[in-house]
């Protein structure tokens, strides 16, 4: 019985120490206060994107204005081909004639002209008023002859002469009937068998006398339809 007694002081001595233990700590040891919690920043809109600055619209600056070109002409018109022509070799009449315009000559080429049979040294023709653009010696045509009509659409070709007229010189004006050379077989024309050779070209609007458009002569004699 006194041992049971005894226990029970030594555990009520025991939770007195503890309680008084754990006083005196909270007395030495006062409690800090919690920090109170900080407001957080709420966050923030992103900045709005700054537009990149743009440059001042330019005034549209009147450009200075360009003097036309020189007007060119378009060239010949339908029906509108040369009429009247003489025929150029002296002593031929338009009868006479054989359209020889488009032959063959030789695989790849057609003949583009009017070949006038006659005697060597039979005078050759202006077949219309105009004037001498070039005088020539080519290896085909032999001495040429290249004749403008006053309008400057049309260009009559005169070829495989034996020689020119005294005194006809580039430049010169001709008029119709007025001789210019003789028949002959210059150039690469058979020597037994002269002949003039003949063309007309429609000239483009540059007007140069080694370029143009072949027309058949042979209606251009004979009032025949082309």
């Amino acid at each position: 019985m006194r041992a049971l007694i005894a226990l029970v002081l030594v555990l009520l001595l025991a939770n007195a120490g503890w309680w008084w233990l754990r006083g005196a700590g909270a007395a030495g040891h006062p409690r800090v206060p919690a920090r109170p919690a900080l407001d957080t920043p709420a966050a923030s809109p992103p900045p709005a994107p700054v537009p990149a600055p743009q440059a001042p619209a330019r005034e549209p600056v009147a450009s200075e204005p360009v003097a036309p070109g020189p007007v060119l002409s378009a060239g010949p018109a339908t029906g509108a081909l040369p009429a009247g022509l003489l025929v150029p070799v002296r002593g031929v009449s338009p009868s006479q004639l054989q359209d020889t315009f488009g032959d063959a000559r030789g695989e790849e080429r057609q003949h583009e002209a009017l070949d006038i049979m006659a005697a060597a040294g039979t005078p050759v023709l202006a077949v219309a008023d105009g004037h001498v653009e070039k005088l020539f010696d080519s290896e085909r045509g032999g001495l040429t002859v290249y004749q403008f009509e006053p309008s400057g659409r049309w260009c009559y070709y005169y070829a495989h002469l034996q020689s020119y007229a005294p005194g006809l010189a580039e430049g010169a004006q001709l008029r119709r009937g007025d001789v210019i050379g003789y028949v002959g077989s210059s150039g690469n024309a058979d020597p037994g068998a002269p002949h003039l050779h003949f063309a007309v070209f429609a000239l483009t609007p540059e007007r140069q006398w080694w370029t143009g458009t072949p027309v058949n002569p042979y209606p251009l004699f004979s009032g025949a339809a082309p």
